[in-house]
């Protein structure tokens, strides 16, 4: 083990709630999310903070200062910070209707302002508020020219408005948001923002099926009936679609997928989370989180202070397990080990 420090390592709690519910398994409480990643512990190296969704019934989005403030006191209590947002951003579809898309602004508003709050409480260091479009690829499909205008639109109001709280916005990655399912309308959707406190958040397991084209075949990198054994071809599309996004990646989730899709609860069907070891993860998670951590000379870009693991949809038994959060320690401080550096 070396002694890099940086990037900071957090784990996210919004995986107690994503694909749970009542046609699921039960949400898993938020105060259960922050204990199992406080107990996690590797040779003496524990996460340093935690990635939050401001989603009921974890956290309101309507908490009030005062509520901001306990938040703040119950996670530094566990002595970990706190450091990307996800707004709640699904109630106004951002190629939705005036109302929707003002509701979808008012709800970055809302994010940005607890996320000024908890900054300036000195728990935030680091870390933006996560959107996306709220809409699906179906839809979207209907009148990608004029859905995309409305998309770009939408996330440069909600720009202007996180810039007067002095944050930055990324958008998700993931093959279940029109407009941003495939790598190349990932791309297309960030040009057309065109603001500068707006990027982009890689998450592995989502942007590994960017490669396989699902949702949009004619995007389709790796080709059908793909030989995962064949690790070539599968580098060479990761850097193609890094080489294309990396520039504006300013938030990065460390993650694993089996290359297939998944679905619980109310969530769509997209990236499947496997666990840091699963066996049939086709990721070298390690050696893969480089393309992004690292420019296509191999020199660290250093673009974010914190990385996060997102474990969404684990089953409730493996989430209640704290030897599945020393696993992912583990990996963390591996990826670290391999493209962190000391500050």
């Amino acid at each position: 083990m070396n002694d890099n420090n940086f990037p900071k390592l957090h784990n996210a709690t919004w995986p107690g709630i994503v694909g749970k519910g009542p046609d699921s398994e039960p949400v898993i409480p938020f105060d259960t999310m922050l204990e199992m990643t406080a107990a996690a512990e590797v040779d003496g190296v524990k996460f340093d903070g935690v990635d939050i969704g401001l989603l009921d019934p974890h956290l309101s989005i309507e908490m009030s200062d005062d509520d901001i403030k306990r938040l703040a006191d119950k996670v530094a209590g566990y002595n970990l910070n706190i450091g990307s947002l996800v707004a709640p951003i699904w109630g106004g579809p951002a190629m939705g209707s005036k109302e929707d898309r003002a509701n979808f602004v008012e709800m970055v508003r809302k994010s940005c302002h607890i996320g000024k709050v908890l900054r300036d409480l000195g728990v935030r260091p680091s870390g933006i508020v996560r959107i996306d479009s709220a809409s699906s690829p179906q839809d979207w499909a209907v009148d990608p020219v004029g859905n995309s205008k409305l998309i770009a639109q939408t996330f440069q109001e909600a720009c202007d408005v996180a810039a007067d709280y002095g944050e930055r916005l990324a958008a998700e990655g993931e093959i279940c948001w029109g407009g941003m399912h495939s790598w190349k309308t990932m791309v297309a959707t960030l040009e057309a923002v065109d603001r500068p406190n707006m990027g982009f958040q890689a998450d592995m397991a989502h942007t590994l099926l960017y490669l396989l084209g699902y949702n949009r075949p004619e995007d389709r990198i790796l080709p059908e009936n793909y030989d995962w054994d064949d690790r070539a071809p599968l580098e060479d599309g990761l850097k193609t679609i890094t080489a294309a996004l990396r520039p504006y990646t300013i938030d990065f989730h460390v993650a694993q997928n089996d290359g297939t899709v998944f679905g619980s609860g109310s969530h769509d069907k997209t990236g499947r989370h496997c666990q840091a070891l699963d066996p049939n993860g086709k990721l070298n998670i390690v050696h893969d989180a480089g393309y992004w951590l690292r420019d296509e000379n191999g020199n660290l870009t250093k673009a974010f202070q914190h990385i996060c693991w997102d474990g969404c949809m684990f089953p409730n038994a493996v989430m209640g397990n704290q030897q599945t959060w020393n696993d992912i320690l583990a990996t963390m401080i591996k990826v670290r080990e391999a493209h962190g550096w000391k500050a």
